[in-house]
């Protein structure tokens, strides 16, 4: 736990809110953001953290939203990790009630779907930011940028599983080749 107390809380309140409203395709698309905040601007974590929490929250069954649950733990324990998923989930929830009632009065409407269209770039674009942050961060040598970038081009261009190419990058690891 690096800070205690109203005040770290409430920068974790703050600042998990304010970014939930940006997050345009769910928690990874802010990936950059929470980087910069949680790495450069508070040092809450070391770039090395920050890998390995993203590889946990990725790796186990939920939402993609426990990277920030598992930031707001190591700010302030388990009031952190509560604070930071309900302000991650609270403000992105309102909004995304509000808009769904909009939408559904809206049916016959051209707008929806020139917006929706128009977020696809955007999401696409922050989640391109966030595995370049999440590959910085973690890869520290040209065999790791190597298996990444083998890997990414096999996401890419084939239908094989995802898990597969986590499952061979850990086994990479773990035989110390990475």
């Amino acid at each position: 736990m690096n800070q205690t107390g109203s005040s770290s809380l409430w920068t974790v309140a703050w600042t998990f809110g304010v970014m939930s409203l940006f997050a345009v395709g769910g928690a990874n698309s802010a990936i950059p953001e929470i980087h910069r905040i949680a790495v450069d601007v508070n040092h809450w974590l070391t770039d090395k953290q920050f890998a390995d929490i993203f590889a946990i929250s990725q790796l186990s069954p939920g939402p993609n939203v426990l990277i920030v649950t598992l930031i707001g733990y190591q700010v302030a324990g388990i009031l952190g990790a509560l604070v930071a998923t309900l302000a991650m989930c609270g403000p992105t929830a309102v909004v995304a009630y509000y808009v769904s009632r909009l939408l559904a009065r809206s049916t016959h409407a051209t707008w929806p779907g020139i917006v929706q269209a128009a977020l696809v770039p955007l999401s696409i674009g922050l989640m391109s930011a966030s595995g370049l942050i999440v590959m910085i961060s973690a890869d520290t040598s040209i065999a790791a940028y190597s298996v990444t970038a083998v890997a990414a081009v096999l996401a890419f261009a084939t239908r094989l599983n995802p898990l597969w190419l986590l499952v061979a990058g850990g086994l990479l690891g773990f035989a110390g080749i990475l």
